[in-house]
Order: C-alpha cells, then structure tokens, then sequence
C-alpha cells in the first residue's frame, strides 16, 4: 500500500493487487479495500490537524459493489465535516474506472499528552 498524495483534506492511496490478498473464493478479500480505505482516510485528516494533534478512527462503514479479481486499486478519500473533537470522511475505490467500494469513517480528533517516559 502507498499513498501518493495527501494534503488537509484529500488523500489518494493505492494497492497493487497481489495473489496472498485473495480469500479462499478467489477475490480480494473486503480487508484489503478497508484497510486502504482507513489508511487513506486518515492521511486525509492528518495533514488538516494541528502539530499536537492526533486522530484515531472510531468508526468505520464500507460497502463492496463489485468483486476485485486483477488490477491496482486507487482510493480517494476526502474530509467531508470536522467539529473539534471529531471528523467524518468518506473514501472511493476504484479499479480503472469501476468504482469498487465505497467507505465512510469517523475519526476522533485530539491533543497528544507527552510522554513523560519519552526524552524532550
């Protein structure tokens, strides 16, 4: 997994699919597209935060719309609303021009404590 582009608010990130992603029916399996998915979605969010902030995923939904034999698959995720303490976004899946999948996630956004365990 890679992600070739990310900035406050956009990210795109792909998979080149492999044979060890597929499940025992002989497709992708959903854990690949979902976890690019949050991967991206998180990218997407990160760069939007300020230096002391961090985010993590509380929730996440994802429908599959096509099953994924072949190919590389492209995920655009984007910020779509964010409060202070939490954003929701939404990622696309793609392979060529089929979109694939389609996610939307929550994420908690908050203010990383030092470490005291962690040298200055």
């Amino acid at each position: 997994m890679r992600i070739e582009e990310h900035r406050p608010g956009y990210s795109r990130g792909s998979v080149a699919v492999q044979d060890f992603h597929f499940n025992s029916a002989g497709m992708l399996h959903g854990g690949v597209c979902f976890t690019l998915a949050d991967t991206a979605m998180g990218a997407a969010l990160l760069p939007a935060l300020e230096p002391d902030q961090r985010c993590a995923t509380i929730e996440i939904k994802i429908n599959y719309f096509k099953p994924v034999t072949a190919g590389t698959i492209v995920c655009e995720a984007t910020l779509v609303h964010r409060s202070r303490s939490v954003a929701s976004l939404e990622a696309d899946l793609f392979v060529g021009d089929a979109r694939v999948a389609r996610a939307s996630g929550t994420f908690s956004i908050f203010t990383r404590r030092p470490n005291p365990k962690e040298p200055s």
